[in-house]
């Protein structure tokens, strides 16, 4: 017999961090990007930039794991990660391959749907606060 356990109300979860940190990453990663237009040190911060996402992304995946793991909920999320870090697989090689006609869209959509997945954390985090007050 399994429970289904949930984070206490108002506590950072190890899943909102990671989120959070990837959308930070991409965020970087388009600041960054512009950057290569205008200046010589655009490139060695975007290819920083890449590492710290790609790793981000993995770190994503281990925390979709962890929290699915114990409490036996929906594995639902470990699948958006796995899919976020094949993205993030796909902008590396459309990097290295030096296509930006593929490589920018698919940045501005990994964007996109990262902060997606973080504004539906968060409000789930303040919906579950809300209903936890008497």
């Amino acid at each position: 017999m399994t429970t289904q356990t949930s984070p206490a109300p108002g506590r950072v979860t190890f899943p909102l961090v990671a989120t959070a940190l990837q959308t930070l990453a991409l965020f970087f990663q388009a600041v960054t990007a512009g950057m290569l237009l205008s200046s010589s040190h655009g490139y060695a911060l975007h290819d920083a930039g890449s590492k710290v996402l790609y790793g981000a992304s993995m770190l994503y995946v281990l925390a979709a794991i962890l929290a699915w793991r114990p409490g036996g909920g929906s594995p639902r999320p470990i699948l958006y990660a796995s899919g976020f870090l094949v993205l993030a697989t796909v902008q590396v090689v459309l990097g290295i391959a030096h296509l930006p006609s593929l490589h920018v869209p698919l940045g501005t959509l990994m964007f996109a749907l990262s902060t997606l997945l973080l504004s539906q954390a968060i409000s789930a985090r303040f919906r579950t606060r809300a209903g936890s007050r008497p």
